[in-house]
């Protein structure tokens, strides 16, 4: 990509914290193509704002000049906080599914890693494609403590750092991970009727803003149209 190399050429290097952002928004991209990417945007933007500097009226220049760059220096940064948004109700809504369906594995025998592998398999969206990841990477030799650590970092939703604790003790500890599954699915399913509850509450503000800003002026407006005949004496 031409702005990722643009930015390569300026020599940024990527804070730590990108890479998280990175994880958290669920993309297989290095830190260090994101933050030359987003010095290349900044680089082109200062190139087009120089350009377009001298016909801006009065102060408007300098203002350009150093919004333009910044603007598009963030955009990458807003596009991977949306992902992750996005990302954490999603996993959020399937979790207590996915707690439950790992705890009936793990009840019928299947050790930890195999029922990771099992249900990323066999339930959609992207809390099980991170289990399914996980599973594969320690197939693959990557030590288990490593392959949780990166479900977490990968999972920015409620609950994901309690389910990798309890992986984390079934593996090193041998603990049964059954119990910890139930009381957690349990937790889920409390803080997503929660959750809904919360959202009704917000929608009955909003509905009474629509009704007032759409459907009492219209109304208004009928009202007026019956009553200007009478008002008129029946001259309109």
């Amino acid at each position: 990509m031409l702005l990722a190399r643009l930015g390569r050429s300026l020599g940024p290097k990527a804070p730590r914290a990108l890479g998280d952002r990175v994880a958290a928004a669920g993309l297989d991209v290095p830190a260090a193509d994101v933050m030359a990417l987003k010095a290349g945007a900044a680089a082109l933007a200062l190139a087009i704002a120089a350009g377009l500097a001298p016909a801006a009226p009065g102060r408007l220049a300098p203002v350009l000049l150093i919004v333009a760059p910044a603007l598009a220096f963030l955009v990458p940064d807003a596009v991977l906080r949306r992902r992750t948004r996005l990302r954490a109700r999603a996993m959020e809504a399937e979790l207590a599914d996915v707690l439950d369906l790992l705890r009936v594995a793990v009840a019928a025998g299947l050790a930890p890693k195999r029922a990771l592998a099992e249900v990323g398999r066999r339930h959609p969206g992207p809390l099980a494609g991170e289990l399914r990841r996980a599973a594969a990477r320690s197939a693959l030799g990557t030590p288990a403590a490593a392959a949780l650590g990166d479900v977490e970092r990968r999972c920015p939703a409620a609950g994901i750092t309690a389910l990798v604790a309890a992986l984390a003790r079934t593996e090193r500890h041998g603990a049964p991970l059954g119990p910890a599954l139930a009381a957690q699915a349990a937790r889920a399913r409390a803080l997503s009727g929660q959750r809904t509850v919360e959202a009704a509450a917000r929608a009955g503000p909003q509905i009474q803003l629509v009704v007032a800003l759409l459907l009492v002026p219209a109304v208004m407006l009928l009202v007026a149209a019956a009553l200007l005949p009478a008002l008129t004496g029946g001259s309109i």
